[in-house]
């Protein structure tokens, strides 16, 4: 148990969130202590102090330790809090012998500082030293997010993110559930004779995003979930044809379809998305390791996912993604090596490399707990091999996010070739255009012109998105009513 006293409220979300990077395996209790009385009855502790002209950061152990403060010289809270956060970071990094790639970033995806600092004059010079001195993020870190926002500016720079918009459509159905995911899914086994259902709200619901879009064109449609293919070939064609049918579809840069799970691809199926005009798949194995796909419910073999790159290249996809997660239970260096090897052969288009996030809505954090023998581990040699076996595959890194309690406090990273950028991933990170999100457990997001940005969710259970359908209506009809404000 690390004990942390504070003597202002309000900020235990960010105190929390710092010390939990450093601590991803302790337990936390933060405590609220008035000025002028001490922080006792615990042998050693961590005491942040804020007052109107500076704040500090101690560790006391025995009555001895370790001091960080900082002068305030701005009533601004917002550098009240990066000053608070520096100065927990410098003791807590002197206590703990470790340092953090991202720093004190915990709570801002990385690419937007540089992004908004290049759009306002900035080279590259003044945005390593202003990422070094405000939050403390690593020299590789701050080159990562740079060239990445960089790239962005390119790709996006000929799209419209004012007044044009994107959509997404949820299929939250899946073979089986994987131990990591805390995605809405429900095995489809379950669920087979509600699909015609669900598909007819989300008919529903494309109908009302055209009324809202009238005469606009969707710049990037994504359909996720859950896994899509999961769905039979008909259920595909009608789905894909209805928003073909409903849409101008005239302007549409990139259609893309997570086909994720290797054991719902068929060659029905990929021949009906390749008919319907999808341009991108997604083929996620996670892993080239047998051992861990059985360990984290995935219910098919590395052979599995041979099969469904070669029956995708043979339906004419030239527009492949794969994801991997390093941090995978019980994987090391040599497993994720094995993983690159293996996807050197497949030659994907695009690579994903997402760091384990382990959250509480998944199962996880308790098989762990459970099993002592298998750690969730990742290293810098590990992010290191992915990231350069996506370089020896000619790809590039375009976009990038964060999650909390990633282990080892890294990342996730997607890395495509030339001309297969996923431009749909770099609009909802950047949040620069209005996402339309259907289906269950779906968040739309609008962002107006003067850069404020509004959400509405759909519920996530799929009985009820189907039973409270018509509240899913007004919600996004409130949200995108008025578009041209």
């Amino acid at each position: 148990m690390i004990h942390i006293f504070v003597n202002r409220e309000k900020l235990e979300y960010d105190i929390y969130a710092l010390f939990k990077a450093f601590y991803p395996e302790e337990e936390l209790n933060i405590e609220l202590v008035e000025d002028g009385k001490e922080s006792t009855g615990v042998p050693s502790f961590y005491d942040v102090k804020l007052s109107s002209s500076k704040v500090s950061c101690s560790y006391v152990c025995d009555g001895v330790g370790v001091k960080k403060e900082e002068g305030l010289h701005s009533p601004d809270k917002g550098a009240l809090k990066d000053a608070m956060k520096r100065c927990i970071y410098l003791c807590v990094s002197e206590v703990s012998g470790k340092s953090l790639p991202w720093g004190t970033l915990t709570g801002i995806r990385p690419a937007k500082i540089p992004m908004l600092m290049i759009s306002e004059g900035s080279d590259d010079e003044e945005i390593r030293k202003y990422m070094k001195y405000r939050y403390l993020v690593s020299d590789e870190k701050i080159g990562l997010s740079t060239q990445i926002a960089h790239r962005e500016r390119e790709i996006l720079k000929d799209i419209d993110v004012k007044d044009g918009y994107s959509l997404y459509m949820g299929i939250p159905f899946c073979p089986t559930t994987c131990l990591y995911c805390s995605f809405t899914s429900y095995p489809i086994s379950v669920w087979k004779d509600k699909v015609d259902d669900y598909i007819g709200c989300l008919k529903r619901e494309i109908d009302l995003v055209c009324e809202l879009y009238k005469g606009r064109s969707p710049d990037t449609i994504y359909i996720g979930g859950g896994t899509p293919t999961t769905l039979d070939p008909d259920k595909l064609r009608d789905l894909i044809g209805y928003l073909r049918n409903t849409f101008d579809l005239s302007g549409l840069l990139e259609f893309t379809v997570e086909a994720g799970r290797p054991d719902s691809i068929t060659g029905e199926k990929l021949a009906a998305l390749k008919e319907m005009g999808v341009s991108r798949i997604s083929i996620n194995p996670q892993t080239m390791n047998d051992e861990t796909l059985r360990v984290i419910g995935r219910r098919h073999t590395t052979e599995d996912i041979r099969k469904a790159f070669a029956l995708s290249r043979d339906a004419g996809f030239d527009n492949i993604n794969t994801d991997i997660i390093l941090g995978l239970p019980g994987e090391d260096l040599s497993h994720v090596q094995h993983t690159m090897d293996e996807l050197m052969l497949l030659k994907p288009d695009s690579i994903t490399i997402h760091s384990m996030a382990i959250k509480r809505a998944a199962g996880m954090a308790e098989y762990l707990k459970e099993h002592d023998e298998l750690k969730s581990i990742n290293t810098p040699d590990m992010l290191k091999c992915a990231s350069e076996g996506a370089g020896k595959l000619n790809m590039v890194p375009y976009y990038m996010y964060r999650q909390k309690n990633m282990t080892g406090n890294y990342e996730n990273v997607g890395y495509a070739r030339e001309g297969c950028f996923g431009i749909y991933n770099i609009l909802i990170m950047e949040e620069v255009q209005s996402i339309v999100a259907c289906g269950a457990g779906t968040v739309s997001k609008r962002v107006h012109k003067n850069g404020l940005i509004e959400r509405c969710d759909n519920v996530k259970d799929v009985s009820l998105y189907m039973e409270r359908l018509n509240e899913m209506l007004d919600r996004k009809r409130k949200l995108f009513s008025s578009l041209n404000t």
